[in-house]
């Protein structure tokens, strides 16, 4: 990922990337920050950038010519590094009192980028025309005055550099510190056990993982409805509805229980006619009915989209609605089975899996045919595949789709009727198990060699056919 900043004290940035995790990470080549000199790009030969405002005011204004020539060049260099113009620009972030809140969602959401250019003000701004121009996103860190954006641009890359796939050591890191499934992370001790007087809880002692997780959840509750009230409200509704869904059928909803769970979705509707959740992370739609006479009343609450939607509609009777709203281009009817134990699956000791990384992104396309390149590269560089190895030699793979379902499962044939695929879905069925996670997959009805291998691993499967569908809003063709 590649971060730029436009800003007139390049020194300031340059610093506070040099070491640390963000450090590490440029050295690694999983990232790299630059910084940018508007006065480079002035025409001044004082180097002058500034100028007084029309209409008087105190301070001086960052002229429109050296940040719009500035932004250009960055734009430029970026554009041949992918050999060539490919219409598609970078996003240029202006750091401004003005702009939305900066938060973990929009975090992620940007983590997605390959390319960030960030523009600092200072003095009373800049020129107004200039941003109109060249900046995609308003972005503010908080309700309060700095003397420059460079401070608030640290801020940004910190937060989205240590979701990219490979900053972090840890790779649950990222998933287990403050925000996780919305709450604040929990209270923490180390050496001595007793400090001052308090001592560690005794729970933390106690090596019981369970109890242990447990009291932390409970913590983080705690202290999320203390510190953080709107959080906890939200949490509390995400919450309800999880388990609302589970109750009506554990299976089925695995999906939407746990998109809330890791507060990745957001409740468009929650009512006694069913629910519809927002994967905003994933883009994805997924609308549950509880009542046949409900469902029309679901369908007021699809959000406005002005591309192809993602849905995944949990009964029948909702197709016929969808077919009249929407122009469906792609139907999946499909089945889903979930690993309902707590115990974890045997893994053949013969077999070595383990993470495959980018270099391993045409193999998998000259098996599997169901994704797309940019989608299997996606799920690479996320850590989500992994390969069988038999002496050396890759003898199949498998991984989670975006939404957490397990897929993707493809077994090389001289490999085959060896137990490679059990052990491959045992494996990741154990990670997911060791997250705390339902593990659950999505099989497209008539797969009846995917259906034998769910039942033999002990998964359920549901009645129920579901479908996944790709739409677009009838007023777009």
């Amino acid at each position: 990922m590649n971060f730029y900043v436009m800003t007139l004290f390049p020194e300031m940035i340059e610093k506070g990337v040099q070491s640390s995790i963000l450090g590490r990470a440029g050295q690694n080549g999983l990232l790299s920050v630059e910084a940018v000199n508007i006065r480079d790009y002035t025409e001044d030969k004082h180097k002058k950038v500034d100028d007084y405002p029309y209409g008087g005011g105190a301070g001086m204004l960052m002229q429109a010519q050296p940040v719009y020539d500035c932004c250009r060049a960055v734009q430029e260099k970026i554009d041949a590094k992918k050999g060539g113009g490919t219409g598609e620009k970078a996003k240029v972030i202006y750091l401004t009192p003005q702009g939305k809140t900066f938060h973990q969602g929009m975090a992620k959401e940007l983590a997605k980028e390959e390319d960030i250019i960030f523009l600092c003000g200072h003095y009373e701004g800049i020129d107004e025309r200039v941003l109109e121009e060249i900046v995609t996103d308003y972005v503010s860190i908080g309700d309060y005055i700095l003397t420059g954006g460079e401070l608030p641009a640290l801020v940004m890359i910190d937060a989205i550099a240590r979701l990219v796939p490979g900053v972090l050591s840890n790779e649950t890191s990222a998933d287990v510190e403050t925000f996780y499934n919305g709450l604040l992370e929990y209270p923490q001790y180390s050496r001595p056990e007793k400090w001052k007087g308090k001592n560690v809880p005794s729970v933390l002692l106690s090596g019981d993982h369970k109890k242990i997780e447990q009291w932390r959840l409970e913590q983080s509750e705690k202290r999320t409805e203390e510190c953080r009230p709107d959080l906890y409200k939200k949490y509390l509704c995400r919450k309800n509805l999880a388990e609302k869904l589970m109750k009506e059928n554990k299976v089925l909803y695995v999906d939407m229980w746990e998109c809330l769970q890791l507060d990745k979705g957001e409740i468009l509707y929650d009512g006694e006619e069913g629910a519809v959740v927002w994967n905003r992370e994933d883009e994805l739609l997924m609308m549950a009915a509880f009542r046949e006479e409900g469902a029309e009343k679901i369908f007021q609450y699809m959000p406005e989209y002005e591309k192809e939607l993602q849905v995944i509609l949990h009964q029948e009777f909702l197709m016929p609605l969808m077919e009249e709203k929407y122009r469906l281009t792609e139907i999946k009817i499909c089945k889903r089975a979930a690993y309902n134990r707590k115990t974890p699956l045997p893994v053949s000791k013969e077999i070595e899996i383990r993470q495959l990384d980018i270099s391993y992104t045409e193999e998998i396309l000259a098996h599997y045919h169901l994704g797309s390149e940019e989608y299997i590269k996606e799920r690479l560089l996320n850590g989500c595949m992994f390969g069988a190895f038999v002496e050396g030699k890759m003898a199949g793979f498998i991984g989670t789709h975006i939404e957490g379902s397990i897929g993707m499962l493809e077994v090389y044939e001289e490999y085959r009727r060896r137990g490679i695929a059990e052990s491959l879905e045992s494996y990741i069925i154990n990670t997911r198990l060791s997250k705390g996670l339902l593990p659950y997959g999505d099989i497209i009805v008539g797969n009846e060699p995917s259906f034998g291998l769910q039942r033999k691993l002990g998964l359920k499967i549901t009645k129920e056919n579901f479908y996944w569908v790709v739409a677009f809003s009838l007023h777009l063709w």
